[in-house]
């Protein structure tokens, strides 16, 4: 059994039993030492969990705990520090306030040489002088993308025609500081993709949209791969 998986399984054991247990009694229902339970044990105090207790006397968990410890690489962390950096810089407030509240869940459950490597990895993102600002509309439509919202938007395109479309939004990408936003367009009754920085006005609709198995946002990266 891995560690990590070891370590779940112990908070289910105890959140079940909900009364002090014994390292022994512990490790017998795991199948390994008692020893391996000590030192689990200080690892899951280390990482947050309301444990208490100590070697000789037994452990309690205090309240109703779910989260599994948070074990993670050295690249792993710099991968998470990376996303979490460039939501800030790249999203729209909302999403860059969300990633600095998710940063600050995952340092109250990383152990702490874990939490450190979190804040102080040496990978960034910024954005550059010249490149834009977050789009206006970015929170909006993110916002509609994830409740299935049809919107409503006065596009100006880069060969200059204008257009109003009612669109159906799928998925969003970013190229850089360029956010794209693919949609099922009732216009044309097909997939379009729209530069965010390049709409004019937009309105969230209260008319919800169910894309059929044709219609998604996975159906229209499958036919760019294919392309």
């Amino acid at each position: 059994m891995r560690p990590a998986d070891r370590l779940f399984r112990i908070i289910q054991l105890m959140r079940a039993t909900g009364r002090a247990m014994t390292a022994a009694e512990i490790a017998a229902r795991m199948e390994v030492a008692p020893r391996t339970i000590y030192r689990d044990m200080e690892h899951l105090i280390a990482s947050g969990a309301p444990i208490e207790g100590e070697r000789g006397v037994g452990y309690l968990l205090r309240e109703a705990f779910d989260a599994p410890p948070l074990t993670f690489t050295f690249e792993q962390l710099e991968a998470l520090a990376f996303g979490m950096r460039a939501a800030e810089m790249l999203g729209d407030p909302r999403l860059g306030q969300a990633a600095r509240e998710a940063k600050d869940k995952m340092l109250a459950l990383l152990p702490p040489e874990h939490a450190a490597r979190l804040v102080g990895a040496p990978i960034h993102a910024f954005r550059a002088a010249s490149q834009p600002e977050p789009p206006d509309c970015l929170g909006d439509v993110r916002n509609a993308v994830s409740a299935r919202k049809k919107v409503w938007i006065s596009y100006h395109s880069l060969a200059g025609e204008r257009s109003q479309r009612t669109v159906w939004p799928l998925g969003l990408s970013a190229f850089g500081a360029i956010w794209v936003l693919t949609t099922w367009c009732e216009t044309r009754n097909d997939f379009r993709d729209f530069r965010l920085d390049r709409v004019e006005d937009w309105k969230v609709l209260a008319e919800r949209f169910e894309p059929d198995e044709n219609r998604t946002y996975a159906v229209y990266l499958a036919g760019l791969q294919a392309s």
